[in-house]
C-alpha cells in the first residue's frame, strides 16, 4: 500500500525527532548521513546534508562546519572546501576551543577514533591553518563575485541600490567608520532586503574580519570599505563564506541550532 504524499512530507520534515540510547547511536553510526529540509540559494527548499562535530557530537550542515582531511603521510590539514580526497573528520567549534582540545589532548583522540587509526599528526598551528583557510576562502568568494559582477563598490552606488531594495548583502571593512556604516545600513533599511525571510527584522550590514586594504586586494580595486552584494544566489555564497570565518575566529555563533535534523549522522566523511 502506498503511502499519502502528505504522510511522507510529515515524516521528512519533523523539527525534533526523540533521542535513541547509545546502543542506537552505535549501531547507525556508520549509516548514510543524513539529511534534513533546508533552503536552497535561491530560497526553495531543499534537502541538506548533515554531518557530525567530532568534538562536541552536535550536529550541522556541511556548510556550517569544518572538514578535517587526513593525508597519505598521516598530516591532518584543515579542508575548508571538502575536497580532498579520502576520509574527513568535521569539527563545528571556534579557534580557542579547537585548540583547548588538541592542547588536551581529545583531538587527536577523536580524530583517531574518526580515521580508525592512531597514526596521525597534528600540527601545532592547526587553529592558525584553519583560521587562514577559512579567511583565503571568503577572500576568494568575494574575488569570483567581484568578476561576476554581483557586486558593487563605492558609497554613493552603494546607497542608491540600497534605496532602490537592489541590495541582498551589505558588507562594511572593519576599518570603516561608524557614520558611513550608519549611513548605508540606513538606505539598506529604506529600500528593504529581498532576501529576508522576515520582513520584520531590519537588514544591517555585516562587519568584516578584516580591513580596507584586504578588500580591496581581494577585489583588485582601490580603497574599498563598503561592499554591496546585489544578486540573491551571490549574497547566499558570500554570507555562508564570511560567516563560516567569523564563527571560527569567535565573531558569532559556530553551530546552528539542530533542532531541525536528526542526532544520527556521521562525524566521518
Amino acid at each position: 500500500m502506498r503511502t499519502p504524499p502528505n504522510e511522507r512530507l510529515k515524516r521528512n520534515n519533523k523539527s525534533v525527532r526523540p533521542e535513541r540510547s547509545r546502543g542506537a547511536l552505535a549501531q547507525t553510526h556508520h549509516e548514510r548521513p543524513s539529511t534534513s529540509l533546508g533552503t536552497s540559494e535561491d530560497g526553495r527548499s531543499a534537502h541538506v546534508a548533515e554531518r557530525k562535530c567530532i568534538l562536541t557530537g552536535e550536529h550541522d550542515a556541511r556548510d556550517n562546519l569544518i572538514r578535517l582531511a587526513l593525508g597519505p603521510d598521516g598530516q591532518v590539514a584543515p579542508d575548508v572546501r571538502a575536497k580532498a580526497p579520502g576520509r574527513g573528520a568535521w569539527i563545528g567549534v571556534d579557534r580557542s576551543a579547537l585548540e583547548a582540545a588538541q592542547a588536551k589532548g581529545k583531538l587527536k583522540g577523536a580524530l583517531a577514533r574518526a580515521f580508525k587509526t592512531g597514526d596521525l599528526r597534528i600540527p601545532d598551528d592547526l587553529g592558525e591553518r584553519t583560521e587562514a583557510a577559512l579567511r583565503q576562502s571568503a577572500l576568494d568568494r568575494l574575488g569570483l563575485e567581484a568578476r561576476s559582477g554581483t557586486l558593487l563598490t563605492g558609497g554613493e552606488k552603494i546607497e542608491t541600490a540600497a534605496r532602490r531594495g537592489d541590495v541582498h548583502l551589505l558588507i562594511h571593512a572593519s576599518d570603516a567608520g561608524a557614520d558611513g556604516n550608519s549611513k548605508l545600513d540606513q538606505a539598506w533599511r529604506v529600500g528593504g532586503n529581498p532576501s529576508a525571510l522576515d520582513e520584520a527584522v531590519q537588514p544591517q550590514g555585516l562587519v568584516f574580519p578584516a580591513d580596507r586594504s584586504i578588500l580591496s586586494l581581494a577585489l583588485g580595486r582601490q580603497n574599498v570599505v563598503h561592499v554591496a552584494i546585489i544578486d540573491r544566489a551571490a549574497a547566499a555564497r558570500v554570507s555562508r563564506a564570511i560567516d563560516r570565518w567569523r564563527a571560527f575566529i569567535g565573531l558569532n555563533a559556530g553551530l546552528s541550532a539542530a533542532a531541525a535534523a536528526s542526532p544520527i549522522v556521521s562525524a566521518v566523511d
